[in-house]
Protein backbone atom coordinates (compact mmCIF):
# COMPACT_ATOMS: atom_id res chain seq x y z
CA UNK A 1 0.00 0.00 0.00
CA UNK A 2 2.58 2.45 0.71
CA UNK A 3 4.32 1.88 -2.98
CA UNK A 4 0.60 3.00 -4.67
CA UNK A 5 0.57 6.40 -1.83
CA UNK A 6 3.83 6.89 -3.57
CA UNK A 7 3.30 6.47 -6.48
CA UNK A 8 0.36 8.74 -6.58
CA UNK A 9 2.52 11.26 -4.54
CA UNK A 10 4.91 11.48 -7.40
CA UNK A 11 1.70 11.26 -9.91
CA UNK A 12 0.89 14.90 -8.09
CA UNK A 13 4.12 16.05 -8.26
CA UNK A 14 3.76 16.13 -12.15
CA UNK A 15 0.38 17.77 -11.97
CA UNK A 16 1.81 20.64 -9.19
CA UNK A 17 4.13 20.88 -12.52
CA UNK A 18 2.09 21.26 -14.67
CA UNK A 19 0.13 23.20 -12.55
CA UNK A 20 2.85 25.91 -11.57
CA UNK A 21 3.95 26.48 -15.68
CA UNK A 22 -0.21 27.16 -15.91
CA UNK A 23 -0.15 29.69 -13.45
CA UNK A 24 1.83 32.53 -15.31
CA UNK A 25 3.95 33.09 -12.17
CA UNK A 26 0.73 32.71 -9.73
CA UNK A 27 -1.33 35.08 -11.83
CA UNK A 28 -4.12 32.55 -12.72
CA UNK A 29 -6.20 31.49 -9.52
CA UNK A 30 -7.02 27.85 -10.86
CA UNK A 31 -4.02 26.45 -11.74
CA UNK A 32 -2.16 28.14 -8.45
CA UNK A 33 -4.78 26.75 -6.31
CA UNK A 34 -4.28 23.78 -8.56
CA UNK A 35 -0.69 23.65 -7.42
CA UNK A 36 -0.86 24.43 -4.18
CA UNK A 37 -3.60 21.03 -3.40
CA UNK A 38 -1.23 19.32 -5.51
CA UNK A 39 1.79 20.11 -3.91
CA UNK A 40 0.32 19.61 -0.30
CA UNK A 41 -1.11 15.96 -1.65
CA UNK A 42 2.47 15.19 -2.80
CA UNK A 43 4.11 16.28 0.10
CA UNK A 44 1.99 14.57 2.28
CA UNK A 45 2.07 11.30 0.20
CA UNK A 46 6.22 11.44 0.54
CA UNK A 47 5.81 12.17 4.04
CA UNK A 48 3.82 9.14 4.60
CA UNK A 49 6.23 6.54 2.58
CA UNK A 50 9.08 7.99 4.50
CA UNK A 51 7.50 6.11 7.60
CA UNK A 52 7.99 2.73 6.13
CA UNK A 53 10.65 3.19 3.15
CA UNK A 54 14.60 4.54 3.33
CA UNK A 55 14.73 8.02 2.51
CA UNK A 56 16.73 7.72 -0.69
CA UNK A 57 14.61 4.74 -1.87
CA UNK A 58 11.68 6.95 -1.56
CA UNK A 59 12.56 10.31 -2.78
CA UNK A 60 14.06 8.74 -5.57
CA UNK A 61 11.06 7.20 -6.65
CA UNK A 62 9.03 10.24 -6.12
CA UNK A 63 11.32 12.56 -7.70
CA UNK A 64 11.43 9.98 -10.72
CA UNK A 65 7.64 9.44 -11.17
CA UNK A 66 7.77 13.71 -11.03
CA UNK A 67 10.69 14.06 -13.63
CA UNK A 68 9.07 11.77 -15.95
CA UNK A 69 6.13 12.48 -15.70
CA UNK A 70 6.61 16.66 -16.10
CA UNK A 71 8.57 15.69 -19.14
CA UNK A 72 6.12 13.57 -20.77
CA UNK A 73 3.80 15.77 -20.20
CA UNK A 74 6.05 18.91 -22.11
CA UNK A 75 6.37 16.94 -24.73
CA UNK A 76 2.46 15.88 -25.23
CA UNK A 77 0.94 19.53 -24.46
CA UNK A 78 3.53 22.05 -24.19
CA UNK A 79 5.38 20.72 -27.90
CA UNK A 80 8.72 19.74 -26.27
CA UNK A 81 11.12 18.39 -28.28
CA UNK A 82 10.94 14.21 -28.60
CA UNK A 83 13.78 13.37 -29.06
CA UNK A 84 15.66 9.17 -29.22
CA UNK A 85 18.07 10.28 -26.83
CA UNK A 86 15.46 11.74 -24.31
CA UNK A 87 13.31 8.84 -24.90
CA UNK A 88 16.09 7.24 -23.75
CA UNK A 89 16.96 8.75 -21.08
CA UNK A 90 13.60 8.79 -19.89
CA UNK A 91 13.06 5.04 -19.94
CA UNK A 92 16.67 4.78 -17.89
CA UNK A 93 14.89 7.02 -15.16
CA UNK A 94 11.78 4.49 -15.14
CA UNK A 95 14.39 1.66 -14.76
CA UNK A 96 15.70 2.96 -11.87
CA UNK A 97 12.36 3.68 -10.18
CA UNK A 98 11.31 0.03 -11.02
CA UNK A 99 14.99 -1.22 -9.89
CA UNK A 100 14.39 0.25 -6.51
CA UNK A 101 10.77 -1.15 -5.93
CA UNK A 102 12.39 -4.32 -6.94
CA UNK A 103 15.37 -4.35 -4.02
CA UNK A 104 13.17 -2.58 -1.80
Amino acid sequence: MVWLILIGAGAMETVWAAALEASHQFSRVGPTVLFLVALALSMVGLGHALQSLPLGTAYAVWTGIGAVGAAVYGMAVLHDPVTFARIVCLLLIVAGVVGLRVIA
